[in-house]
């Protein structure tokens, strides 16, 4: 990378790293201090206040994604983060259910995902576009595995509105980043306009990728309606949580480094990605047998481990094939439809989590999971590994 692309790179990705980690924080704690608010009793209302972030995020991520085109990535991100902040500031101000749900929707109205990729895409050439994309997506799984350990210590010394206020202040300094880190955006942006939304809805590399963004997401929104709480019934008390997260994601992190990246490297991109896939539906396998028995806590720290390894792997690499896949003309939109699916699973999985656990309890949940990723396995099974963009014709 040239110095402009890596602090292009960095800087992006920072926001991004920003941005997730405000919104991991609550994720592992949510459910059971949200059951602290009036109405807090009611499972599918929690499970639509976390999940309605995600269908904010879904209603706006093409057409801000396209108003960054025609008004420049700088001024959409610096709105987006702007409506963000005000959203974590109203929920973390919340004393009722319905407060906390509407801050959660104004949170996800900041949908700003496509217009960050449509940056990085901007100002990266295609031969290192890919190691680019993939810094996005590994400091989206670097944030979901720190906000893991933290959430329970901060949780139990802030409570959830602590955490909150703690996102207001972490989307202010992205806004900060943006102002003064991020380079200058280009004069010019591609804008297919509908032709390359066309283009990318036909593509089947890019559906598929699309359908596994969705599934990965409502899986591991709609699973930490239950975790928490089969920890509990396992003898860990919710402030001692952060210890097997810990365990389990430091193991993650080592397997994926000392091998799974390897063989990605050495051409086996395929036989990596089918075995992420496969080992969420595994996990979600096992979490449903300890939902079913006495769970027990070396089963359940087992169990996040390989979701942890299966996940982060998935969450590095798929931004990065999106971007390769897509055709350079509908890059944006192409990006636009892949976050707009990644928002989908965020509210899918929170609102059908909530209401999977209060009327078929949480091995029902975890069935429903297994069937959502044995789906993903199948139509993931005929991919193919995009070339080297230097073997790849120009367009």
């Amino acid at each position: 990378m040239t110095p402009g692309e890596r602090r292009a790179s960095v800087s992006l990705a920072s926001i991004f790293a920003l941005r997730m980690l405000g919104l991991f924080l609550v994720l592992p704690v949510f459910a059971l201090e949200a059951a602290r608010y009036p109405g807090g009793d009611d499972p599918g209302r929690v499970g639509l206040a976390m999940g309605i972030y995600g269908l904010t995020q879904a209603l706006l991520q093409i057409p801000l994604g396209m108003a960054s085109d025609r008004w420049g990535r700088k001024r959409v991100i610096l709105a987006g983060l702007a409506l963000f902040a005000l959203g974590s500031a109203l929920a973390a101000s919340a004393t009722t259910l319905d407060q906390l749900t509407l801050g959660r929707a104004l949170q996800g109205g900041g949908a700003i995902s496509a217009a960050i990729t449509a940056f990085l895409a901007d100002v990266t050439r295609d031969e290192v576009r890919t190691k680019a994309m993939a810094l996005v997506g590994i400091s989206i799984a670097l944030m979901f595995a720190l906000s893991l350990v933290l959430a329970p210590v901060l949780a139990a010394q802030i409570g959830l509105g602590g955490l909150f206020w703690l996102t207001t202040g972490l989307a202010l300094l992205g806004m900060a980043v943006v102002a003064w880190v991020v380079p200058p955006e280009p004069a010019e942006q591609r804008d297919a306009g509908r032709r390359g939304l066309a283009e990318v809805l036909r593509h089947a590399g890019l559906l598929r990728l699309n359908l596994g963004v969705f599934v990965l997401h409502a899986v591991q929104l709609a699973m930490w309606m239950a975790v928490p709480a089969l920890l509990v019934q396992a003898g860990l008390t919710a402030d001692r949580h952060w210890v097997v997260y810990l365990l389990a994601l430091l193991g993650s992190f080592l397997v994926m480094g000392g091998v799974l990246f390897r063989l990605e490297r050495k051409g086996h991109l395929r036989a990596v990605f089918l075995f992420a896939i496969g080992l969420i539906l595994l996990v979600q396998l096992g979490f449903w047998y300890s939902a079913s028995h006495t769970p027990s806590l070396t089963a359940l720290g087992i169990g996040l481990f390989l979701f942890f390894l299966g996940f982060n792997t998935l969450e590095a690499s798929q931004p990065s094939l999106a971007s390769r896949l897509a055709p350079a003309h509908a890059r944006g939109a192409a990006l636009g439809v892949y976050n707009t699916l990644q928002s989908v699973g965020f509210f899918v999985g929170g609102a059908a989590g909530g209401w999977l656990v209060r009327h078929v309890g949480a091995h029902g949940l975890f069935m429903a999971c297994a069937a959502l990723a044995l789906l993903w396995l199948v139509v993931a099974w005929p991919m193919r590994a995009p070339a080297p963009a230097a073997a790849r014709p120009a367009h």
